[in-house]
């Protein structure tokens, strides 16, 4: 849905909803939430115990009659209704009164490239159900780009990979559009998923699953980089006995089984260039690909896209919040449409 930035200034509240964190912005505030997506519920009255980081913290620690639920996944909202209370809880009671106050509440939430009018219309009904009279779609890609400082309106080829928890999304942008643009189901959880299935069948060894992501457990240093160090160790269940169990893994095995996912991405980015006109292709030697989303931080890959694209890859100063970021830009009026000149008759 294509929105312009006179509509986007009119909102009050900002909100990007991911598959591992939740942000929201509010105008004339900032960045006001920065939570995991994450909310705890008693199965057996239905209330909700705990959102955000406490409720990760119990992801695989609680007693049957406590679920802990992600009302997002893959950037769309599947619970709509655990999304408003999980989203009702994050802002607080004294925000949601400042909100309530306008007498039209006006939202803009971020969506996925390609989201379809489902996922469309629950992140509408999401936001409805937190009192706004009226919700602004922006895609994902161009507020990221924004969020990091892109010369987005300029008629110059900008390329922008976003990172996220369950899908990357490559586009190039130019004059304030996107180009072309692809959307691979692969993400920081695939990635963590393939260090998890490696350590069980190479080591018969299960990873916890709370907070603590496996692939920060496996790899530091230098993380998929042949310069880092050359064995970790790794604490956790033995498959067989179930007892606790340390290893040292190898970490050269570790790189191997990353970059079996990350071959998706690599194929995606190329699919991107090969769509795109020439003219945009020969802009993008020279300003390469900006990394932006959580799953950028992760030690190496840009290293692996630099020589497998032969491109410059820098990575956003602040790469997790950069859509959001993007959002609050145009909601603050920060961005500034190009005007064409019509030539004089």
């Amino acid at each position: 849905m294509t929105v312009s930035l006179e509509q986007l200034r009119r909102c009050h509240v900002a909100v990007d909803l991911g598959a591992a964190r939740t942000r929201v912005y509010v105008k004339g505030a900032g960045l006001v939430v920065d939570e995991p997506s994450v909310a705890a519920v008693n199965t057996r009255t239905g209330a909700l115990i705990a959102v955000g980081t406490f409720a990760e913290r119990m992801t695989g620690r609680t007693p049957d009659y406590i679920r802990v639920v992600r009302p997002v996944s893959g950037g769309t909202v599947v619970d709509i209704e655990m999304a408003q209370r999980m989203l009702r809880h994050l802002l607080g009671e004294k925000l949601r009164r400042a909100l309530r106050r306008k007498p039209r509440l006006r939202a803009a939430c971020c969506t996925p490239h390609d989201a379809d009018p489902l996922a469309q219309r629950a992140a509408v009904e999401t936001m409805v159900g937190l009192g706004a009279r009226r919700v602004e779609l922006v895609d994902t890609l161009i507020a990221a780009a924004v969020g990091c400082g892109l010369p987005v309106e300029q008629p110059t080829a900008t390329m922008i990979m976003v990172c996220g928890a369950a899908a990357t999304q490559v586009a190039v942008l130019s004059l304030g559009s996107i180009v072309t643009a692809e959307r691979i189901p692969v993400g920081g959880e695939a990635i963590d998923h393939a260090v998890v299935q490696h350590l069980r069948h190479a080591h018969e060894l299960m990873l916890p699953s709370q907070a603590v992501r496996p692939l920060q457990l496996a790899l530091h240093g230098n993380g998929i980089t042949p310069d880092g160090p050359a064995s970790t160790l790794i604490h956790g269940r033995d498959v067989a006995t179930g007892l606790a169990r340390s290893v040292h893994v190898d970490t050269a095995a570790v790189r191997d089984a990353i970059h079996t996912p990350l071959t998706a991405v690599l194929d995606g980015i190329g699919k991107v260039l090969r769509d795109c006109p020439p003219d945009l292709v020969a802009d993008l030697t020279d300003r390469g690909i900006m990394m932006v989303g959580g799953s950028a931080l992760l030690p190496g890959l840009d290293q692996m896209l630099r020589d497998s694209t032969g491109m410059p890859v820098a990575i956003a100063e602040r790469p997790d919040v950069c859509a959001v970021m993007g959002l609050g830009a145009m909601l603050e009026g920060k961005i500034a449409p190009m005007v064409l000149n019509p030539l004089a008759e």
